[in-house]
């Protein structure tokens, strides 16, 4: 500071201790009639020059912003016994390690609200406003001696105070020398304590922290305890008295604070050793390696884990044990009988999810649905050894109008059988697609490009293909003038749909006008095909096959009649209602390729049916 700077402030100190010197001997002043009073805090120069603020350290990285390598890294072996035993896919933790994993200020985020019973020391600043007669706008600082210079009005001593009182302490100082003025007292920034985070801890070390920082603000700057430190086994300590013993888990888990005691300087937080783990997976609301202290439990644990989750089963726990030396690794507690069994370090205990361990089919009630020509359509529950004939009577019976031969039964279990077999038949197709496409070989450019459209012809089949699903429907084995369903017994989501006695026969593929057509008395399959303009030049006639409404095929090979009419060898099979007759395409006239030529039998094997004839043809 250079000597004219140093001349002017040590006039300013002087003409402001000038005035406060005034203002004391004359106790009574007023307001005069250039307006209010206007008080200038002392240290102003100061404030407007700026408050340095102390550099922030970072905290520890979030553990979400890890890649799963670093966090394997970073796990205990406990943990990474817990991490395979729960699979490899699951991220079980130590319970409390996330709100220890976050960035923090060196403050430790201490709360903003001021408690009333908050003592004033040395080092806070105050603000206080001052209006009416007297204008003021003061941050002042709490010096050596507990005081606070308020200007022309003199010192006041507020070390000792607390916040309720400060307000009347100022007030009453400020009456000696003023009059009709009101006035606010609060705090401004608090003063800085510096206190010590020990024993097993991330940073142990000295920490500089606010008046107003607990236990917990401390701990989130020490990083919180480490791998070996408890979070149940915390000591506030201040000089050689134990102010407070704290357990985390009363804040994690019941959200009491009240052990989250207020710091004052050179208190000492003191991390105690881990003790006893046990882990918590499986069907809960919270799975976590916890912290048990002597005397918890089995349902001690299960309370910290928030409980059983809604598909769990209440009835058992399996418990795994690290202790070498048992040679029951595993065991099983019945519920709730054995919950208040005592727990030993590293023990895993795993709840079970009830809707993996489903019944027998034989012990469990049926959910079916029913459509169709029945009296009263639905879903409906029937009990465990139910039949087809038991839906039925369920549904009220059937209607007059119902077609029972061609009743549509579909499960769901067959479905899915259906679905991996068609899936196995579709790779087995497009890898010999592939097979003779790269044994082919072009000697011009003609067959190059033949092959070529083969190729794309071979490919758009087999998306087209794949866009079909099985609808797993299991072929009633009915006459065509059956009046009554077999005795099959249910399975849970079966769906019987009865449809009404159709009038029409379908003919689709190779034919020259495929549609539906009445179907007359006594007609044949190839009295159909001559309704459609019999095959096309390019059909092949001997592939023909009938979809019938029960869902059983009848191809033209399995006729031992011989090729009469148009060479189907259906001349003599009779036409029944709802069959859907296909021509297939002889693939050897067609730019698809030979191999091809069982694409149809994969359809109507799977029991896919009629609209996913015509979903390929198209």
């Amino acid at each position: 500071m250079t000597r004219s700077a140093l001349l002017a402030l040590s006039a300013a100190v002087l003409a402001n201790l000038a005035g406060v010197a005034t203002a004391a001997t004359e106790p009574q002043e007023t307001a005069t009639n250039t307006g209010p009073v206007k008080l200038v805090s002392p240290s102003r120069l100061a404030n407007e020059a700026g408050n340095d603020q102390p550099t922030q350290p970072r905290g520890r990285e979030d553990h979400d912003q890890l890649s799963p390598v670093q966090r394997r890294l970073l796990m205990t072996d406990f943990e990474r016994q817990v991490h395979r035993i729960a699979g490899e896919d699951s991220d079980v933790r130590r319970f409390g390690a996330d709100l220890l994993s976050q960035r923090n200020s060196p403050q430790g985020e201490a709360s903003s609200q001021i408690p009333q019973d908050y003592v004033i020391s040395i080092g806070d600043e105050l603000v206080v406003n001052l209006w009416g007669s007297v204008e003021a706008d003061l941050r002042l600082i709490v010096d050596r001696s507990g005081r606070i210079t308020i200007p022309r009005v003199g010192p006041v001593l507020v070390a000792g105070l607390r916040y309720s009182e400060l307000n009347t302490a100022i007030d009453q100082r400020v009456a000696q020398v003023f009059r009709n003025y009101r006035l606010s007292a609060s705090l401004g920034r608090l003063r800085s304590i510096r206190v010590y985070v020990t024993g097993f801890t991330q940073r142990p070390g000295a920490y500089t922290v606010n008046s107003l920082s607990t236990i917990v603000n401390a701990l989130i700057q020490a990083g919180g305890p480490s791998a070996a430190g408890s979070f149940r086994n915390i000591e506030l300590r201040r000089g050689s008295k134990l102010i407070s013993q704290f357990d985390m888990y009363d804040l994690l888990l019941r959200g009491d604070k009240s052990a989250d005691r207020v710091l004052q300087a050179d208190d000492v937080v003191h991390i105690g050793p881990i003790g006893l783990q046990a882990a918590l997976i499986g069907s809960v609301n919270r799975q976590a390696i916890f912290e048990l202290k002597p005397g918890e439990v089995v349902n001690d644990l299960l309370l910290m884990g928030g409980g059983l989750n809604a598909v769990a089963d209440r009835t058992r726990l399996a418990v795994e044990s690290v202790d070498t030396r048992n040679d029951i690794r595993i065991v099983e507690l019945a519920l709730p009988a054995q919950g208040r069994t005592a727990l030993k370090v590293g023990d895993v205990v795993r709840a079970f999810n009830a809707m993996d361990n489903l019944l027998p089919q034989h012990r469990q009630n049926k959910r079916i649905k029913i459509e169709g020509e029945v009296q009263r359509p639905g879903e409906y529950i029937l009990p465990a050894n139910s039949t087809l004939t038991d839906a039925i009577s369920a549904a009220g019976g059937l209607t007059a109008g119902a077609f029972v031969y061609g009743s549509e039964f579909s499960r769901e279990s067959v479905r899915v059988t259906q679905q991996v077999q068609y899936e196995r038949a579709l790779r087995d197709m497009e890898t010999e697609f592939a097979r003779v496409q790269v044994t082919q070989k072009a000697a011009t450019a003609d067959e190059a490009s033949a092959q070529n459209a083969r190729a794309q012809s071979s490919n758009r089949l087999i998306e087209r293909l794949r866009n079909v699903r099985p609808t797993g429907r299991i072929v009633l084995q009915l006459p065509p003038t059956a009046t009554t369903l077999p005795e099959l017994a249910l399975e849970d989501g079966d769906r019987l749909t009865i449809p009404a006695r159709p009038t029409t026969v379908g003919v689709f593929g190779s034919v020259f006008n495929g549609g539906s057509f009445v179907l007359n008395q006594g007609a044949s399959i190839d009295d159909m095909l001559k309704l459609a303009g019999g095959p096309t030049r390019g059909a092949d006639s001997s592939g023909t096959f009938v979809i019938r409404a029960n869902g059983s095929v009848v191809s033209a090979k399995q006729q031992s009649s011989g090729w009469i009419s148009m060479g189907t060898g259906f001349s003599t099979l009779a036409a029944l209602p709802g069959d859907t007759i296909f021509v297939p395409e002889d693939l050897t006239k067609t730019t698809f390729s030979q191999e091809a030529k069982d694409w149809t039998q994969i359809l109507y094997q799977f029991g896919i049916g009629a609209a996913a004839l015509k979903t390929i043809r198209n």
